[in-house]
C-alpha cells in the first residue's frame, strides 16, 4: 500500500528539480560533443562516400585508359606487322631483281663466251681447211691468201 505524504511529495519535489537542473545545465553540457561526434561521423560518413564515387570514376578512367591503351597497341603491333611484311615483300622483289640481273648478266656472258667460241672455231676449221687444201695441193699458200682464204671462210661460216 502505497502511502502519500510529505516525504514522499518532498521527495518527487526534488526529483523534479533535479530533472530540470539536468536538463538544463548537464544535457546542453553533453550534447554539445555528442552533436559534435555525429557532425563530425557524418562528415566522415559524406567523405567515406566521395572517396568510393572517386574511386568508381577512377576505376573507369583506369579502365579506359588500358582500354585505349590496348587499342593502341594493337594499332601499332599492326603497323608493324604491315610493315615487316612490306619490307619482306620488297625484299622479296629486290631478290627477284638482283636474280634477273644476275641471270641476264649470266646469259650475256654465256652468248659472249659463245661468240668467242664460235669464232675460234671458225679460225681453227679454216686453218684447218686451209692446211688441208695445201696438202691436197701439195703446195704451201702464201700468207697474204692464206689471210683472205681465212676471212672468206670466217665470213661463209
Amino acid at each position: 500500500m502505497l502511502a502519500i505524504n510529505a516525504t514522499f511529495i518532498g521527495q518527487f519535489i526534488v526529483l523534479l528539480v533535479l530533472l530540470w537542473f539536468v536538463y538544463k545545465f548537464v544535457v546542453p553540457m553533453l550534447a554539445g560533443p555528442i552533436e559534435a561526434r555525429q557532425q563530425r561521423i557524418a562528415h566522415g560518413l559524406a567523405a567515406a562516400e566521395e572517396g568510393q564515387q572517386s574511386l568508381a570514376q577512377a576505376q573507369v578512367k583506369a579502365e579506359e585508359v588500358i582500354r585505349e591503351a590496348r587499342e593502341r597497341a594493337t594499332h601499332i603491333i599492326d603497323q608493324a606487322q604491315k610493315r615487316a611484311n612490306e619490307l619482306v615483300e620488297q625484299a622479296k622483289s629486290q631478290a627477284i631483281a638482283e636474280g634477273a640481273r644476275l641471270v641476264a648478266s649470266a646469259q650475256t656472258q654465256i652468248d659472249l663466251e659463245a661468240t668467242r667460241a664460235r669464232e675460234s672455231l671458225r679460225k681453227d676449221v679454216a686453218v684447218l681447211a686451209v692446211r688441208a687444201a695445201s696438202k691436197v695441193l701439195e703446195r704451201e699458200i702464201d700468207a697474204k691468201t692464206h689471210a683472205e682464204l681465212l676471212n672468206k671462210l670466217a665470213t661463209q661460216i
